[in-house]
C-alpha cells in the first residue's frame, strides 16, 4: 500500500484538506439521504390523502345508501297506510315521500301502488254506489245486476271487508223485493179466486130467484084459472074444502066466492120473500089455502184480514205497524228497511221482517 495514501502518513496540510474533502463527502452523501428521507415522506402524504378521499367517498356513498334506503322505507310505510285508509290526504302524503326516492325501479313500483290505490277507490266508489241505487229501487232487476257486477269488481284484499258489507245488504234487497212480490202474487191469486167465487155466488142466485119466481107465477095462474072456472060453471069449489047447497021456500041463498088473489114481495139484498094466499067462503063453509113464504139468503159479514208488518234486530221485532193491505204493509217495511238507522245497524246487527195476518 502506497504510504502516501494512509492518512497517518499525510502532512498536517494533507489532514486539513482530506478532512474538508472528507466532510464534504459525508455532508453530501448526508444530504442525499435527508432528501431520499423526504420524498420518501412525500409519497406516504399523497398516499394518505388518496386513501382519505377514498374513505370519504366510501362514507359518503354509504350515507346515500341509508338515505335511500331511509327514504324507500318512508314510502313504503306511507303506501301501507294510503291502502288501508286511501283519504285523499294519505295518498298525497304517499305521492310526496316517493319523489324522494332516487332508485328507479322502486320508484317505479311505488308509481304503480299509487295507481292501484287510486283505481280501487274508484272502483269501491262506483260498487257503493251501484248498491244504494238499488236499495232505493230494489224491484228493478237491472239495478241489481249492474250493483252486483260493480261489487264483483273489488278483487283487492283491501276491499275485502266492503265487499262483504255490501254482499249482505245486496242479499238483503234482493230477498225483500222478492218476498214483496210473491205476497203480492199471492195477495193477486187470492183477489182473483175471491173474485170468481163471487161472481159465481151471484150467479147462483140469480138463476135461483128467477126459478122461484116464475114457480110463484104459475102458482098464481093455475088458482086464478080455477076459481074462474069455478065461476063460470056456476058452482063453488075450495081446495080441500065441502061444497054446501041450502033450498028453503023457493029461494036461493047466494053464495059468495072470494079470491085474495096473490101477492109477491120483491127481492132485496138479503134474499127473497114469495108469498101467496088465496082465501074462499060460500055459504056456511070456508076454506083458507095459504102458501107459505120463501125466505131469502141473508148474507153474513166477512171477517176483515189486517196485516201486521215487523222488522227485527237481531231476532227481536223493534219495528211494528198494522196495515189493511199487503201493499201498504210492503211499502211501510220497505221504508223501514232502508231508513238510515236500520242501514247503520246492519253493519253489526242481523235484521230481519216478516208479516203477520191478523
Amino acid at each position: 500500500m502506497d504510504k502516501n495514501l494512509n492518512p497517518l502518513n499525510w502532512t498536517k496540510k494533507q489532514q486539513i484538506i482530506g478532512g474538508a474533502v472528507a466532510i464534504v463527502l459525508i455532508g453530501g452523501v448526508t444530504s442525499g439521504i435527508v432528501a431520499n428521507a423526504n420524498h420518501q415522506a412525500e409519497v406516504r402524504k399523497i398516499e394518505q390523502l388518496k386513501k382519505d378521499k377514498v374513505e370519504k367517498a366510501k362514507e359518503r356513498a354509504e350515507k346515500a345508501k341509508q338515505f335511500e334506503k331511509s327514504n324507500e322505507a318512508d314510502s313504503k310505510k306511507l303506501l301501507d297506510i294510503a291502502e288501508k285508509t286511501p283519504t285523499d290526504k294519505n295518498i298525497k302524503l304517499a305521492e310526496d315521500s316517493i319523489l324522494k326516492v332516487k332508485n328507479a325501479e322502486v320508484k317505479k313500483a311505488f308509481d304503480n301502488q299509487v295507481v292501484g290505490i287510486k283505481n280501487r277507490v274508484k272502483l269501491e266508489t262506483e260498487a257503493k254506489t251501484a248498491v244504494s241505487n238499488y236499495q232505493k229501487d230494489a224491484m228493478n232487476q237491472d239495478k241489481y245486476k249492474t250493483a252486483q257486477q260493480a261489487v264483483n269488481k273489488l278483487t283487492s284484499s283491501y276491499s275485502k271487508g266492503l265487499k262483504d258489507t255490501l254482499n249482505k245488504q245486496l242479499s238483503t234487497s234482493k230477498k225483500q223485493a222478492d218476498d214483496a212480490t210473491k205476497a203480492q202474487q199471492a195477495k193477486s191469486e187470492s183477489d182473483s179466486k175471491a173474485k170468481a167465487t163471487n161472481t159465481n155466488k151471484e150467479q147462483s142466485a140469480s138463476t135461483g130467484n128467477a126459478t122461484n119466481n116464475s114457480n110463484n107465477a104459475n102458482t098464481v095462474t093455475d088458482s086464478q084459472s080455477t076459481v074462474n072456472n069455478d065461476v063460470a060453471s056456476g058452482s063453488n069449489s075450495y081446495g080441500g074444502g065441502s061444497q054446501n047447497n041450502y033450498s028453503q021456500g023457493g029461494s036461493n041463498t047466494s053464495q059468495n066466492n072470494s079470491n085474495s088473489g096473490s101477492s109477491n114481495q120483491g127481492q132485496g139484498n138479503n134474499g127473497q120473500s114469495n108469498s101467496n094466499s088465496n082465501t074462499n067462503t060460500g055459504g056456511n063453509g070456508s076454506n083458507t089455502n095459504n102458501n107459505g113464504s120463501n125466505g131469502g139468503n141473508s148474507g153474513q159479514p166477512s171477517h176483515v184480514t189486517k196485516y201486521l208488518a215487523w222488522v227485527s234486530v237481531d231476532g227481536v221485532r223493534t219495528y211494528t205497524q198494522l196495515c189493511n193491505s199487503v201493499a201498504e204493509a210492503n211499502s211501510w217495511t220497505y221504508g223501514i228497511l232502508h231508513s238510515q238507522e236500520i242501514i247503520n245497524l246492519s253493519f253489526d246487527h242481523t235484521i230481519g221482517n216478516g208479516l203477520d195476518n191478523v
